[in-house]
């Protein structure tokens, strides 16, 4: 690197107080994989320290080493300078290690109250709950984090934004030493994350160690005193933030540089693929109206809330639209359900891929083939050969990491995961791809091999739609793209002339024209 100097854990850069937490020489073996090799890694108190890497790297697997959810095969853990061994994440948690989960992993049939002390339930006399303790505490968390529904609210009812916020609520219940964040914004609408970056300031303040694993790099130079990097489970390297780029840790995480490319957008495409015609639903979106011409990649942008997923939904056959019509080749298509959707050649690859678009407790191969299942099938009973080529040219084709067919999804990386999701969906050849945040979650590495992905299936001449939170996302793969605020459509832009200014008045409400030129007047 030229910018900044590569260090070991030993000698890494920063302030030289000893640390308040050392991961020394961590071993980890799963069947068939050695998902940790002698990983060494520090924190210090007052400091965010990053850990990146990319899918599969190891992050994730390390924190849950440290917070008691794995146990090593070798290596040492060293709280304040005396060695630890947690068998369970609640020793963990009482030596004041706290895990904010990338999965989320809160009760739903419970209350957000009771969610936020589960296992640590106020009690008085009789051994019973105390119920108005826990609704005052637990209320004054969420003022805290700035949160605007009631500690009384059922965590099945909470959006997956505002259940993120109550896994964060979680730590704050304990006097915690260190904090892993693993991937805390990936669900957080772009109001809530500077509350979540006054909480990281908070704890940084009290001298509380922070760990932050993240993919998205503004908020890793935007919090972190030192970056440190892990590639196939093992440590690549320390560096301190503010001596570094984002080239430079692309280049220690994957050994290269990514060089994106926003220029290759081809003019010649064919007839619609799809046409929205006055689309609404009421009380979600109304008069929506764009189309996605064959070979075309068209991306929708806009805020969480503004109506985009769902959207897409009612294209898939998931909801009812209340006016306006979906043309499908030309012809209005009545799509009562999905299974209609998926048999007039129409694929949803989900935002939400753990809920949504996989089955965590089954194999990669069956996962694969479930959306066709009537391909690798005959007479009622499944054909594991026809189940096996499936899965070996989707596997092929997309480069999945995985020791093999038989590997459960639930632990593949996160960027495998949505290759399987997007795999199963291709097998149905579709005419029409719908992609719904389709790199969330996703390290920078698996991410261009997506974007590459959705521009060679729009070369064959597929009809692609992309819904995505991520300006530069939209920008880079997109050949038109529509902005939509509040449930209406308000702009629609070339995607080799759209500005930046353009689109982020376009999603805040100020009327956009075609051209990309604001007026003066807001959207109605």
């Amino acid at each position: 690197m030229s910018a900044a100097t590569v260090t070991q854990a030993s000698d890494a850069p920063g302030k030289a107080e000893a640390p308040i937490l050392s991961l020394v020489n961590i071993t980890k073996k799963f069947p068939g994989v050695i998902a940790l090799n002698m990983v060494s890694f520090d924190v210090r108190a007052g400091e965010v320290h990053a850990l990146l890497g990319e899918n599969g790297a190891g992050k994730s697997t390390l924190m849950k080493v440290l917070a008691g959810k794995h146990k090593p095969n070798g290596g040492q853990i060293l709280l304040e300078g005396k060695e630890k061994v947690f068998d369970n994440p609640k020793r963990a948690k009482k030596s004041g290690i706290v895990l904010i989960h990338q999965e989320q992993s809160l009760v739903p049939e419970m209350s957000v109250a009771e969610n936020i002390f589960l296992g640590s339930l106020p009690k008085k006399w009789g051994n019973l709950v105390d119920w108005k303790r826990l609704h005052r505490e637990s209320t004054e968390i969420l003022d805290r984090l700035k949160c605007s529904f009631s500690s009384k609210d059922m965590v099945s009812d909470l959006s997956i934004a505002k259940k993120q916020m109550v896994e964060i609520a979680r730590a704050l219940v304990f006097t915690p030493k260190v904090v892993v964040f693993d991937e805390p914004t990936a669900s957080l609408t772009d109001h809530e994350k500077p509350v979540l970056y006054d909480i990281i300031n908070t704890l940084r303040e009290q001298g509380v160690g922070i760990v932050y694993i993240s993919h998205r790099m503004d908020e890793i130079f935007h919090l972190s005193q030192r970056i440190s990097v892990l590639r196939d489970g093992e440590y690549n390297g320390t560096v301190n933030t503010a001596d570094t780029n984002e080239d430079e840790v692309t280049k220690l995480m994957i050994g290269r540089s990514l060089e994106f490319d926003h220029a290759s957008k081809p003019k010649d495409f064919g007839d619609n693929m799809l046409e929205l015609r006055g689309l609404t639903v009421d009380g979600m979106f109304r008069d929506v109206s764009f189309s996605v011409r064959k070979g075309e990649i068209v991306g929708m942008y806009g805020l969480v809330g503004a109506g985009r997923s769902e959207v897409a939904e009612t294209i898939f056959g998931l909801r009812k639209p209340s006016g306006g019509e979906i043309l499908l080749d030309g012809q209005v298509a009545q799509l009562r359900s999905s299974h209609e959707a998926v048999a007039q050649g129409i694929a949803l690859v989900p935002e939400d891929r753990k809920d949504q678009g996989l089955i965590l407790g089954m194999n990669c191969r069956d996962n694969m083939t479930l959306a066709g299942l009537e391909t690798v099938s005959k007479n009622g009973f499944m054909r594991p050969a026809a189940e096996k080529t499936v899965y070996d040219k989707y596997q092929q084709a997309m480069k999945i990491k995985t020791p093999g067919w038989r590997q459960k999804v639930g632990n593949l990386s996160g960027g495998n995961q949505q290759k399987i999701v997007i795999g199963k969906w291709l097998h149905t050849q579709p005419k029409l791809l719908i992609l719904d945040e389709p790199t969330r979650g996703i390290d920078v590495g698996s991410k261009s091999e997506i974007h590459a992905l959705i521009k060679e299936l729009a070369r064959t001449g597929y009809a692609v739609l992309v819904i995505s939170s991520e300006m530069p996302e939209v920008l880079g793969v997109s050949n038109r793209i529509i902005a939509m605020y509040d449930g209406k459509v308000t702009a629609e832009f070339d995607g080799d002339a759209v500005s930046e200014d353009a689109l982020v008045q376009a999603i805040t409400g100020q009327y956009v024209t075609s051209a990309g030129k604001p007026d003066d007047q807001p959207a109605a």
